[in-house]
């Protein structure tokens, strides 16, 4: 038993160590199991470390690279001229101040550096900053007080010196800023320079919870995927303010994916680290996109309050501002001008969103409700001038790189009168209208059928012919549909050229050269060949109507082909050649018959640069469409050169005055005066493939052209295509106040007036019975009739007479050609018609009874062909050049 029990004992203790080595082992199990998974805890979590810490260096990396330098472009403002006020002018203090804001002027004593003004009755209180555009060297202005009574100006008081001022100059307004490649455009703001109504309204529909949360709202991103996942596609937002900060300007708007929206959290939490949540917001309202404006895109506020209102973010009311907040969710969606019943359902819904946050109590938005959207007219050409923009961006680029343009925030001051501008889109847009009517009755009349989708384009141009400032230019009828600016086309101007024929030819009053011409002097209207080289060039008159004997006066007037030629050929091709390039027409002119009838090209801009000559006395001012251009800090660091040169005598330009003020009364553009334009102009017609016409008054020339991209024919004249466009813009430009008083057109010294018989042609003497009046540079009025009963005239200095003078005044045939053109006008004395209607149509001109040939048409005869041929292409001009 012993042995028994000594067997058990020792089979016990065998367990028991059997059992001690298993729980070893098992601890050992345990403890190896333990540091395998704390192992891969710790490699999980140092992952995770060196992820997060790669992630952070990564996008903290992007974020401060962004944020340390200009996130946006900081593009160059661009500004309208300075706008002047006269005493006695129609106006209001609201007025002004309206333009004040425009001008970055703050009311109060304080609060912007462009300058302030204080409404106090019927008195306003303005006065320039530091920052002020008359702070500059170009043009000074000071502190004024204007007083207003009935809806008028009644005084305006200089403030530093305590004097009455007859007029004041108002500070230029922004216009735009200068756009970028992609063709978008922002003004950027400051977060102080937002109206607290505007932010309310942002925060209350984007993100109610903006100022409290920490960048990310987890209940939105929730309540989104809820949305998605019952939609089964993402179409739920759950981003704040700052997760689509985060998007837009440090991701850069990539794809919608489940990566993209952590990396949006991850950087909206970096974020609101580094920036305070006023900053985030005005990162915010810059950054925005808020739809098309024609065809820039409109990003932030600044720009947004200026293209839908055309005022300045800070001048924003309730309503606007409710509407602005309301476009972030959809622009493309809230078309204001297409659905303006969908637009304002959002912007109430933004309003009740406002009392649901308590930033509005019901009333005041019960009362905004209750407003109209109040959009500023959808006429980009009117507010922006885009092609005139063009213009200037490319002005600029000849001084500047793009890069300076769009970071330096440079201030650009322009030559644009934003009044005349508004003329002149509403003019171009009255005038086409009547055009379209024309075109489609002349097809209709042709049995061609309606003209196609296609329509004629336009260009207008007005530019003050003292300075060459343009202050309006559209340079086609919708600038969204087509960026082409027809400015700067070149097109044949046909019979608008005709003036520099006679400009050229008048000049022999004054430099002694031969012929001597004058507005008496007479040419032969009759088809006539003209041998040039190895060619004949044949001009026709319109419709073939030819007038026999005329003078240069008539033959302006009634834009006559023939003579115009014939004169052409009498004083030489390169004379006028040389006369239309010092007048700064392009090179590429040739000395031909062609040229006389406008047969090359010029753009509108060219000729309208041409035309300040006759305007501006004699003297060619280049077109300018900056003045100058500051930095930052308001120093000038480039200023446009004034650019003219005397091209023609003084006394031989008002003779062209007087020859086109016949045209504008009596001759081919005779109905601007039935179209209501009565002001002292004068002008040109002219017809090619297209339509120009070219007038001015005494502080205002305009030119206006029509014509098809394509250069196919209009079909129409520069009568009934392009003079409408400009009597329109005429009509509404007399009504700015700065050009509302054209004055008659003065002669200089050694003009002469003179009474001429119409029987003889020369002076009339006491017996003569019946006369007209017309002008002369002194010493070169008709005397003495020939022998032959040819007209001669006096000799220039120097001395011609016999065959010459018979060559100058042709025979005149036994019964005389009736004058056409009307007395010339003494200085001072209103155009004829004005007061009464203008005649339906031109005087006609009689037809001579058989005569004998003149010498001049007889020697003319020798340089006629045997034969005829076409000339070529490219002297030719088209064959319907006259204007009727």
């Amino acid at each position: 038993m012993r042995f028994r029990k000594g067997t058990g004992t020792r089979t016990s203790s065998a367990a028991t160590r059997s059992r001690k080595a298993d729980g070893k082992g098992l601890r050992r199990g345990l403890k190896l199991g333990q540091k395998a998974l704390l192992v891969l805890g710790l490699v999980a979590v140092l992952s995770g470390l060196g992820t997060f810490a790669y992630f952070y260096t990564h996008f903290a990396r992007i974020i401060d690279a962004k944020l340390s330098g200009d996130i946006f472009n900081n593009a160059s403002l661009v500004f309208a001229a300075p706008t002047q006020v006269l005493a006695g002018e129609v106006a209001t203090p609201q007025d002004i101040a309206g333009r004040l804001r425009k001008a970055m002027y703050s009311e109060g004593e304080t609060g912007s550096s462009a300058g302030t003004y204080v409404l106090k009755g019927n008195r306003l209180i303005i006065r320039p900053g530091p920052a002020s555009f008359f702070r500059g060297d170009l043009q000074k202005e000071g502190a004024a007080e204007l007083e207003y009574r009935d809806g008028r100006v009644v005084s305006i008081t200089d403030l530093d010196r305590g004097v009455p001022l007859q007029s004041y100059w108002l500070e230029p307004e922004v216009v735009t800023t200068l756009f970028d490649s992609e063709r978008s455009k922002r003004r950027l703001l400051r977060y102080q320079d937002l109206p607290k109504q505007l932010v309310d309204a942002v925060v209350a529909t984007e993100d109610s919870g903006f100022f409290s949360h920490f960048g990310v709202s987890i209940y939105r991103i929730f309540a989104a995927a809820v949305a998605d996942i019952r939609a089964d596609q993402r179409t739920q937002g759950g981003s704040t303010l700052t997760m689509q900060l985060a998007r837009n300007v440090i991701l850069n708007n990539r794809r919608r994916t489940f990566r993209r929206k952590a990396e949006e959290i991850f950087v909206a939490l970096l974020l609101e680290q580094r920036l305070t949540k006023q900053q985030i917001f005005e990162l915010y309202a810059n950054m925005v996109y808020l739809g098309q404006r024609g065809s820039f895109s409109i990003y932030g506020f600044g720009e947004a309050a200026s293209a839908y209102f055309n005022k300045d973010v800070s001048s924003l009311t309730l309503s606007e501002a409710a509407f602005l907040a309301g476009l972030i969710r959809g622009p493309n969606l809230y078309l204001p001008y297409k659905h303006p019943e969908r637009v304002l359902e959002r912007r109430n819904y933004v309003l009740q969103r406002m009392v649901e946050t308590g930033a509005l109590k019901p009333e005041v938005a019960e009362a905004a409700a209750a407003l109209p959207l109040g959009l500023a007219k959808q006429n980009v050409e009117a507010s922006q001038a885009p092609y005139f923009m063009d213009l200037v961006r490319e002005d600029l680029l000849a001084q500047f790189s793009e890069d300076e343009l769009m970071s330096q925030k440079y201030r650009i001051y322009t030559t644009l009168d934003l009044d005349l501008q508004r003329a002149a889109s509403e003019g171009a847009i009255a005038g086409v209208v009547e055009v379209d009517q024309q075109v489609k009755k002349r097809h209709w009349s042709k049995k061609v059928g309606p003209p196609g989708p296609d329509q004629p384009q336009l260009a207008l141009i007005a530019l003050d012919p003292h300075t060459g400032a343009i202050r309006a230019l559209v340079g086609g009828r919708d600038y969204a549909w087509s960026q082409l600016n027809h400015a700067v086309a070149r097109r044949p101007p046909g019979s608008s050229f005709k003036p520099f024929v006679y400009a050229a030819a008048l000049s022999s009053g004054a430099d002694g050269s031969l012929p001597l011409i004058t507005p008496a002097t007479t040419l032969m209207d009759d088809p006539t060949s003209f041998q040039f080289g190895d060619e004949v060039y044949e001009p026709e008159n319109y419709k073939q109507e030819y007038h026999g004997l005329v003078t240069v006066r008539e033959a302006l007037m009634l834009s006559l082909n023939v003579p115009t030629v014939r004169l052409a050929e009498m004083i030489g091709y390169s004379k006028i050649r040389s006369l239309a390039i010092e007048a700064g027409i392009n090179k590429d002119l040739g000395s031909t018959p062609a040229l006389a009838l406008g047969a090359y090209v010029a753009t509108p801009l060219e000729m309208s640069g041409a035309y300040t000559v006759f305007a501006n006395g004699g003297v060619y001012v280049a077109p300018r469409t900056v003045l100058a251009v500051e930095d930052s800090t308001g120093r000038t660091i480039w200023a446009s050169p004034t650019i003219n040169r005397p091209v023609l005598d003084a006394r031989v330009n008002y003779l062209m005055v007087s020859l086109l003020e016949s045209v504008m009364n009596n001759g081919t553009a005779y109905t601007v005066r039935s179209r209501g334009f009565k002001a002292p102009a004068a002008g040109k017609t002219g017809t090619s493939h297209d339509g120009w016409f070219a007038g001015f008054t005494s502080n205002l020339l305009a030119i206006a052209w029509v014509g098809y991209d394509d250069d196919r024919d209009l079909n129409l004249e520069g009568a009934h295509s392009a003079l409408p466009i400009w009597t329109e813009f005429m009509k509404r430009a007399v009504e700015v106040p700065a050009y509302s008083m054209p004055q008659p057109f003065n002669a200089p010294a050694g003009i002469e007036t003179a009474a001429i018989d119409d029987q003889t042609n020369v002076v009339a003497g006491s017996g003569a019975a019946s006369t007209h009046t017309e002008v002369f540079i002194a010493g070169t009025e008709p005397t003495v009739p020939s022998e032959l009963g040819e007209v001669g005239e006096k000799p220039p200095a120097g001395g011609a007479s016999g065959v010459l003078g018979r060559i100058l005044h042709v025979v005149k045939p036994s019964t005389p050609t009736p004058a056409m053109a009307s007395p010339p006008l003494p200085p001072g004395a209103p155009p004829p018609g004005v007061g009464g209607p203008p005649p339906e149509k031109p005087p006609p001109a009689a037809d001579p009874e058989p005569k004998e040939k003149s010498v001049l048409k007889k020697l003319l005869s020798v340089f006629k062909g045997k034969g005829s041929k076409t000339p070529s292409s490219k002297d030719t001009p088209p064959a319907k050049n006259q204007d009727p």
